[in-house]
């Protein structure tokens, strides 16, 4: 009798884990239905044309494809001028911080030097000042230094960041320090062990790092509003902002016009982010093991 009891109490608590995994699957996929329809509505509207974006019923799909929103957006403002410029800016961030950031969390991680942990205290204690504080100060500076609507007035004030520091600094702590010892031991110089141990063992980090600055640059407005005075300069997030303006004056905005503009801003960050989730878990997961 003992054992039949114990058997059906296993299979119970077997029954409640399967039910509530099952119900757990139910809300994710509610979430994920409720996350997708916005997106799935953009695209959607992007194909339609002009005054058939409000039809009733709502159209799942669309009776017919049209592109021709796509081709009048590049037509009624220089979008491929913004795209290149966008291009050039995020990946000169995103090299800049992955260099810049995995120096300093070297530094902060493995070399012994006078107040490395005061310094990177304070540095981290930055990560809660809002940017909105210091926006005009950086202002200021870029200002006194001729950098407005110039490139690297876009590119250098975000080459580094604290978060980036700290990220890469938690990945080479996990490191053996073994390993760092041995190629001493070996004659290996400082940058050598840098560049030819820590950063290929922390490469979902590193990975990681590269897709937060990616999205952060790729999808800043604040600044290059400040910064890209002349259209030349302009990026897409700051584009669209201008074309939302210029074809909603005085008017309804024409939606499918505003959604295809959407999507060719949305649509990178949505590729570099699915080719590197798996990099971009992993290296979350590896940086938080050690404090």
């Amino acid at each position: 009798m003992t054992t039949i009891y114990y058997i059906r109490i296993i299979k119970t608590k077997n029954a409640v884990k399967l039910l509530f995994k099952f119900l757990g699957y139910i809300a994710l996929i509610v979430v994920a239905i409720t996350m997708v329809i916005p997106f799935e509505w953009m695209i959607i509207t992007s194909l339609k044309p002009a005054g058939t974006e409000f039809s009733y019923p709502p159209e799942l799909l669309p009776r017919s494809i049209d592109l021709n929103n796509y081709i009048k957006i590049f037509t009624m403002v220089p979008f491929g001028r913004y795209f290149a410029n966008t291009v050039f800016v995020t990946l000169a961030t995103v090299i800049g911080q992955v260099l810049i950031c995995s120096m300093a969390g070297y530094g902060f991680s493995r070399l012994n030097f006078i107040g490395r942990d005061v310094i990177f205290v304070i540095y981290l204690a930055t990560m809660m000042i809002p940017f909105q504080i210091i926006l005009i100060p950086l202002y200021l500076i870029v200002f006194k230094l001729g950098w407005v609507n110039t490139y690297q007035g876009l590119i250098i004030p975000s080459i580094s960041s604290a978060f980036g520091i700290f990220l890469l600094r938690q990945a080479f702590l996990n490191i053996p320090r073994d390993f760092q010892d041995a190629a001493r031991i070996d004659g290996a110089s400082e940058w050598r062990i840098f560049a030819q141990i820590f950063l290929p063992l922390s490469g979902p980090t590193v990975a990681t790092l590269a897709v937060f600055a990616f999205m952060g640059s790729w999808t800043d407005l604040l600044w290059p509003l400040l910064i890209a005075r002349d259209k030349s300069m302009r990026t897409l997030e700051l584009g669209l902002a201008y074309f939302n303006a210029t074809t909603s004056a005085f008017k309804q905005p024409n939606w499918p016009l505003v959604m295809a503009a959407s999507v060719v801003v949305m649509l990178p960050v949505l590729i570099v982010y699915f080719f590197t989730q798996r990099y971009f878990v992993a290296g979350i997961t590896l940086s938080g093991l050690k404090g």
